[in-house]
Order: structure tokens, then C-alpha cells, then sequence
């Protein structure tokens, strides 16, 4: 069984592998995404979870699958 925060942490680091491979800022991908680059910037920390509606509009943004985030 997978914790929550097990989860957490692979969605944080895979976003921030993901934007680093696509060459994108924070602030490029938060505006692809319509988030703000606060927000973003504490979603790859870890700090904050995030539904799966900021999911769909951060794969969008970096042109992935939202499944990406959990690989």
C-alpha cells in the first residue's frame, strides 16, 4: 500500500523532472497551467497537494499524460 505522502513526494519530484526536461520556468509552466508560480513553486516542494484538476491543467502545460506524474 502506497501513503499518501509517498504519493506526494513522486508527484513533486516527477513535476519538477518533467519541467526541467522541458526546458520551462516555473513561471512559464504556472502560466501554461493557469496557477500561480507561488503555488506552483510549493506543489514541487511537497508542500501542497494538489486535485486532479491542477494536475490535468500541469500535464496540459508541459504537453504529458497526468499518469507522468506517478511514474
Amino acid at each position: 500500500m502506497v501513503s499518501t505522502m509517498d504519493l506526494m513526494e513522486t508527484v513533486s519530484r516527477n513535476l519538477r523532472r518533467l519541467r526541467h526536461e522541458k526546458g520551462l520556468s516555473q513561471e512559464e509552466l504556472a502560466g501554461r497551467a493557469e496557477i500561480s508560480a507561488r503555488y506552483l513553486g510549493d506543489l514541487e516542494r511537497g508542500q501542497y497537494s494538489c486535485t486532479v484538476t491542477v494536475l490535468g491543467q500541469l500535464a496540459n502545460g508541459l504537453g504529458v499524460h497526468p499518469a507522468d506524474f506517478f511514474a
